[in-house]
C-alpha cells in the first residue's frame, strides 16, 4: 500500500504515524495537492490528501475513514480507539475537535498565501474557532493525569492533537502559545519525542500564491 500526501499536513502525518505505530508497512508518495494534483486525481477525484491506496488498488480517502480501516485490520485489542461506550465517544469528540482545529488552521494558511487581500471577517471567524477549541482541548488534557488521553497507551486522539498543534504552531505561532496552553504543550512534547513522530515530520511548506 502507499500513502499519498506530504507530512506537513497534520492529516497525512496522523495517518502515517498510526501506520508506523501499528507496524504496518507502506510506501510514501509525497505528492502535493497543488503541484501534483493530476497525479492524485486517478486515486482521489477530490485531489485531496491523505489518500491511502491498498494493495488491491482500492483508494481510501479522509484520515478518519483511513484510520477506521486500519483499526479494523489490527483488531479491537490493538486499535488505538476504545471499542464502545462513553470512552469511545469522548475519544472521538477529541479527534473531531482537533480535526476541526486543523481544518481551520489550514484554511488560514490558504487565506494568507492564496488571497491578495485577506477577508477580515473570515480570518476573525477562523481564529475565534481555533482559540475556542484550544481552550477546550487544554481543559480536557489538564483533567487527564496519565501520559495519554486513554491512559498509558497512545491513541488516535493523542496523535491528531499533537499533529495539529505542531501545524498550528508553525503556521500561526501567534495562536498557539505554550505558556497559555501548558497541558497541550506538554502533551505535544511527549508525543513528538516518540520515534514515529521524529521520523515522520516535515517543515511546513505552504503553497505559493
Amino acid at each position: 500500500m502507499f500513502l499519498i500526501g506530504q507530512y506537513d499536513s497534520p492529516f497525512v502525518r496522523r495517518v502515517a504515524i498510526a501506520l508506523r505505530l501499528y507496524g504496518t508497512a507502506f510506501e510514501h508518495r509525497p505528492w502535493s495537492t497543488f503541484g501534483d494534483a493530476d497525479k492524485i486525481a486517478p486515486y482521489n477525484p477530490l485531489r485531496r490528501v491523505p489518500t491511502l491506496v491498498l494493495d488491491d488498488g482500492e483508494a481510501l480517502i479522509e484520515s478518519a475513514f483511513i484510520l477506521d480501516h486500519l483499526d479494523e485490520l489490527v483488531g479491537p485489542d490493538k486499535a488505538m480507539l476504545p471499542r464502545a461506550g462513553a470512552e469511545r465517544r469522548r475519544h472521538l469528540r477529541i479527534c473531531a475537535l482537533a480535526s476541526g482545529l486543523g481544518d481551520k488552521a489550514v484554511s488560514l494558511v490558504y487565506e494568507r498565501v492564496l488571497r491578495k487581500e485577506q477577508l477580515a471577517l473570515w480570518v476573525a471567524r477562523c481564529e475565534a474557532q481555533i482559540n475556542d477549541v484550544l481552550r477546550v482541548l487544554e481543559d480536557e488534557r489538564a483533567k487527564v493525569p496519565t501520559p495519554y488521553f486513554l491512559g498509558e497507551r497512545i491513541g488516535h486522539a493523542d496523535v491528531i492533537v499533537a499533529c495539529v498543534l505542531r501545524f498550528t504552531g508553525e503556521a500561526h505561532p501567534q495562536l498557539f502559545d505554550a505558556a497559555r496552553y501548558p497541558a497541550l504543550a506538554a502533551h505535544a512534547e511527549r508525543c513528538e519525542a516518540l520515534a514515529p513522530f521524529r521520523e515522520i515530520v516535515q517543515p511546513l511548506a505552504p503553497p505559493s500564491g
